[in-house]
């Protein structure tokens, strides 16, 4: 993901893309790896500008401070409670409906959403050993709210049948995709090579409309307020947590 000032996340370029980051921009670059299956997720912001450091900084601290409380057994509660204090007592505000999540093999988002808010419904959840978590915590000087855009440049295979019949277009293209990518998400420029850029467009469209993708469209901060980022995956065992994307 390169998901540029108001933009949140899911922003990465289309086929056919020709915008151009502008000067001054802050620039949210959102990365996963895996390694047969298994994910790693991490983020970080930069200001190509330097007058927005303390909003960054905001949310660093936040991201570090839940990794030095991590332990076995963490309340999900306590990870939202810890970025909302320190981003809010730095003047700004956490992006409420943006959150950590879980991660399983092949899916970058296994069931479980981790709060960067105290959501009390929360309490009762703890980061037990054997789970893969992303936290993820969001700082902006908006509103603290994203909303949907239009654009669509990320998506993923459901694992199941499509909803109709697929043209020959799309056939080839899902047998791309699932062999290359299984349910990891993925962007239609990675089949242009193969289909052509807007062969790949229009095969990734209809098998969305068809159900057989999820869609990720950009998420935009309500009032068009610069929002910053910055990620870990941790690995919570019965002794430690293994913070998998720090060297």
């Amino acid at each position: 993901n390169i998901s540029v000032n108001e933009v949140a996340a899911h922003y990465t370029p289309g086929a056919l893309d020709d915008l151009v980051i502008p000067e001054g921009a802050v620039v949210k670059l959102d990365v996963g790896v895996h390694v047969d299956g298994w994910i790693a997720d991490t983020a970080v912001t930069v200001d190509l500008s330097g007058r927005h450091e303390d909003l960054l900084a905001a949310v660093r601290e936040a991201l570090e401070r839940v990794v030095e409380a991590a332990k076995p057994y963490m309340r999900a509660y306590d990870v939202g409670k810890i970025v909302s204090a320190t981003i809010r007592s730095r003047g700004f505000r956490v992006v409420r409906n943006l959150t950590g999540h879980t991660i399983d093999r092949y899916l970058i988002h296994a069931g479980l959403s981790i709060p960067n808010v105290p959501d009390r419904t929360m309490m009762a959840v703890r980061l037990a050993p054997g789970m893969i978590v992303a936290i993820e915590p969001f700082g902006t000087n908006g509103r603290g709210y994203v909303v949907e855009g239009s654009t669509v440049n990320i998506y993923a295979y459901t694992g199941r049948k499509p909803k109709a019949a697929l043209t020959p277009l799309e056939e080839k293209a899902l047998k791309l995709i699932v062999e290359r990518y299984k349910t990891l998400p993925f962007t239609p420029r990675w089949l242009a090579r193969d289909l052509g850029a807007e062969e790949a467009e229009k095969a990734v469209r209809g098998l969305a409309s068809k159900k057989a993708l999820i869609q990720y469209p950009i998420l935009v901060e309500a009032a068009r307020g610069l929002v910053a980022q910055f990620e870990h995956t941790l690995v919570f065992t019965e002794k430690e947590v293994i913070v998998t994307t720090l060297s």
